[in-house]
């Protein structure tokens, strides 16, 4: 499978006419959702080119690398494209927003809201906070659409 990612992913650069140096293809297969996601990180010079307005290219690559995948392995994977690590930044951004809530929370006993955010990264932080360390902390997606947010709260 890392191969015809790999391959894919060459193809559809090239046709773009984005040069890249290198690209890795990380298995993880220990994430909270059980299921195997194939990580993507792009190492190029283009880097504003493929991330896009606030990561809205990144997003259409990623959709459009995970059909053509799956139209040639006739196998539905999951797929997470990054370049030079712009994701994993904003992962880390959301993550550390999420609990320094999650301790203004604890401490006031109040309702927190995230802002709006991508179902990515809303997902990525309702299983972080699932973990057993945040035991008294109930997340849930309010809002519709392109306003949709998280909010955490205390458990009664």
């Amino acid at each position: 499978m890392e191969d015809l990612i790999q391959e894919t992913l060459a193809e559809v650069l090239q046709h773009l006419g984005v040069t890249f140096r290198k690209f890795k293809v990380h298995i993880d297969k220990n994430n909270p959702s059980g299921n195997t996601i194939y990580r993507v990180d792009i190492d190029t010079d283009e880097a504003a080119t493929l991330i896009g307005y606030h990561g809205e290219t990144i997003y259409a690559l990623q959709h459009v690398l995970k059909t053509l995948v799956w139209k040639k392995a006739d196998e539905n994977i999951f797929i997470i494209l990054d370049v030079d690590s712009y994701r994993k930044r904003q992962e880390e951004s959301v993550l550390a927003l999420a609990i320094r809530k999650v301790e203004t929370a604890r401490k006031t006993l109040e309702i927190q809201t995230l802002p709006p955010m991508s179902p990515y990264f809303r997902r990525v932080i309702h299983m972080a906070l699932a973990k057993p360390e945040f035991g008294d902390i109930l997340t849930e997606s309010i809002g519709e659409g392109e306003h949709r947010a998280v909010t955490i709260k205390v458990k009664s």
